[in-house]
């Protein structure tokens, strides 16, 4: 009888720390995970964005193509893995050519994940900084192209 007493007595400390060490390593090592997997979702909805932002300018840019605006939905997704996220695009010049990169900042607004991503537009390119949340439902991006040739891109969020 002694001996079952001594068992418990060694054993019931040992669950008791079990009771919080599992958790505590089960999350330690799902962390990295979920702010991987997170950061990667940033990261497809920002080329997705880029890609968009691209093409218009492209299919604006075209010679054939005469003054005037095209509108089209940003298409990204409202949430991502159950959170927000913000988007903010500014604008520099390349020192060497001349040309516009827009960059791109995306962040999760629950978890703080963040990525950025550049495209580079041409050198007739002006670019007015935008700042949108991801659940914006007229978040749209607007291109104009003047009758000089000059191309005005922005999203209107």
């Amino acid at each position: 009888m002694v001996n079952i007493t001594i068992e418990y007595m060694i054993l019931t400390p040992v669950l008791i720390m079990l009771i919080f060490l599992l958790p505590f390593t089960a999350n330690a090592i799902m962390n990295p995970y979920v702010n991987s997997r997170q950061t990667l979702g940033l990261q497809n909805v920002a080329s997705h964005l880029g890609s968009n932002i691209q093409q218009i300018y492209f299919s604006i840019n075209h010679d054939t193509v005469s003054a005037g605006t095209i509108s089209s939905n940003t298409a990204i997704p409202p949430l991502l893995e159950g959170f927000t996220y913000t988007v903010n695009a500014t604008s520099r010049k390349a020192i060497d050519s001349g040309a516009t990169i827009v960059d791109l900042k995306l962040k999760l607004s629950g978890s703080g994940a963040t990525t950025n991503t550049s495209i580079t537009l041409g050198k007739n390119v002006n670019w007015a900084s935008s700042f949108f949340w991801s659940n914006s439902p007229t978040a749209s991006i607007i291109a104009t192209k003047l009758s000089n040739n000059t191309i005005q891109i922005t999203i209107k969020p």
